[in-house]
């Protein structure tokens, strides 16, 4: 494993408006003495490891995240809990591994169902939050089940502007083509409408409530974006989406819109961090970014290979950011090995609180790393996905992949491309990885036949909500 290293970094040229000097970024004891720090926690929706400029992008430029790294820490060796949204969302929200749910089965949830979705009574980042006194809201992407049994407001959320699905029309704001489709987009638990680029808007209700935050009261904002998700549609592209006929958009899109896309949410993301500067908030606010899971056909998931549905480092490593003025340095680079379940616990123990007892969390508190404190240690993970029966093991540098009945050993540390298999080199170990995987496996709610699909009987919804309202 390597170690935590230190080191200033140059700001791009041309960075962005937001101004570190202005926002007092990496002062030492800048965060008001006893407050509780707000938490605004953004996610992107697919995006490669190697999108952002400051992660390796050279096609286009992301000053405003980068700007991010500049005041903070970029992660390294990031990953997602699985290759695609919904179960990374489901690790993330409940800092457990998303086969603990019968939700979280699902790669992804693709439809509304009465039992597929994150059970209302289950501890989750916001509601962990709320029950420590702060406002929390999410403006973006939900995904973990739909009305009238799921929903944002029904695990943690005060406040909910956005959409429940996996995707929308960025213009229309639509799950599907057609005129009598209905919008996918609510205000609680009620439909809305509203005219704009999905990405703008949601960057317009981030800012408004940061505007209009309470000083008294810290708050807990979470904004997913779906950007830079397909379609593929950037924001002066509006007569892409009249012509559409699919919004899943599999022939079309290109680099460039992508890049707009991509654009379009680091202007937000600028936003964003401008609003925090002009109330005053910036000094005591901890800024989480990262993405769901790898990127897809039009993202750069440089220097490793594969993408979204893969369990290649390429689906499952993402870009994170840290930023915490006055406790973590600006400009670091943390080389420890993290995960999306690590940030509820990270999270809270920002505003010292702990994980639900009765749902202890299979993540890692970051926070020493992250500050600088610890030095990083091995740590051992486990995914799997039903399509092509993959399975994967991180283990100190080495990771275990099995695809079909074909199985590799990688030093990814060495060899981030996952090129040379080392398994007839390295038969202990490879039998090592294999066996953990098998135990961790047994530990988890197995994969069924009715699986990756919610066409299930209505016995087997039954039988899954019930195993997953007991605590492990």
């Amino acid at each position: 494993m390597g170690s935590i290293t230190f080191s200033r970094r140059q700001t791009l040229a041309g960075i962005g408006s937001f101004s570190v000097a202005a926002a007092g970024a990496g002062r030492a004891g800048a965060a008001p003495a006893g407050k509780r720090p707000n938490v605004v926690f953004i996610i992107a929706d697919e995006m490669g490891y190697g999108d952002l400029s400051v992660y390796g992008q050279t096609d286009y430029i992301t000053p405003h995240i980068d700007q991010l790294a500049a005041r903070g820490v970029r992660l390294t060796q990031a990953y997602a809990n699985s290759a695609v949204c919904s179960a990374s969302r489901f690790a993330i929200i409940t800092g457990r591994y998303q086969y603990r749910l019968r939700g979280g089965l699902e790669e992804p949830i693709a439809g509304a169902s009465d039992t597929l979705g994150l059970p209302p009574d289950h501890p989750t980042l916001p509601s962990l939050f709320r029950k420590a006194g702060y406002r929390t809201a999410l403006f973006g992407k939900w995904h973990l089940g739909s009305l009238p049994k799921f929903g944002p407001t029904k695990s943690g959320y005060d406040v909910f502007f956005g959409n429940f699905g996996g995707a929308v029309d960025y213009f229309t704001h639509k799950g599907k083509v057609g005129e009598k489709e209905p919008e996918d987009l609510y205000e609680g638990t009620v439909p809305v409408h509203k005219t704009g680029y999905y990405t703008h808007l949601l960057g317009d209700r981030a800012v408004d409530y940061i505007e209009k935050a309470a000083p008294d009261v810290p708050f807990f904002l979470s904004l997913h974006f779906t950007a830079p998700h397909w379609p593929w549609e950037g924001p002066g592209d509006e007569a892409v989406s009249r012509d559409l006929k699919d919004i899943f958009h599999y022939d079309g899109g290109s680099l460039a819109t992508y890049a707009k896309i991509v654009a379009a949410l680091d202007e937000q993301a600028g936003r964003v961090t401008a609003a925090l500067a002009a109330t005053g908030q910036a000094d005591n606010t901890v800024i989480v970014f990262t993405s769901d899971n790898g990127g897809e056909r039009f993202s750069k998931t440089w220097p490793f290979s594969g993408q979204k549905t893969e369990l290649l480092e390429g689906g499952i490593r993402v870009p994170a950011l840290v930023v915490w003025p006055g406790r973590i340095s600006p400009g670091s680079v943390c080389t420890q090995v993290a995960a999306g379940m690590d940030w509820l616990p990270t999270l809270l123990a920002t505003i010292d609180a702990a994980p639900d007892p009765a749902y202890p969390s299979d993540g890692m508190n970051l926070l020493p790393a992250l500050l600088g404190q610890a030095a990083p240690h091995d740590r051992t993970l486990f995914w799997r996905y039903k399509a092509n029966r993959q399975r994967a093991v991180r283990s100190g540098d080495w990771k275990y992949l099995k695809i079909n009945d074909n199985e590799f050993l990688f030093n990814v540390v060495v060899d981030t491309r996952e090129r040379a298999n080392l398994a007839e080199r390295n038969p202990d170990m490879l039998k090592h990885l294999k066996s953990v995987w098998d135990t961790w496996n047994k530990g988890m709610l197995p994969i069924r036949g009715d699986s990756y699909s919610h066409k299930v009987t209505p016995q087997h919804q039954a039988d899954h909500y019930r195993a997953e309202q007991t605590p492990d």
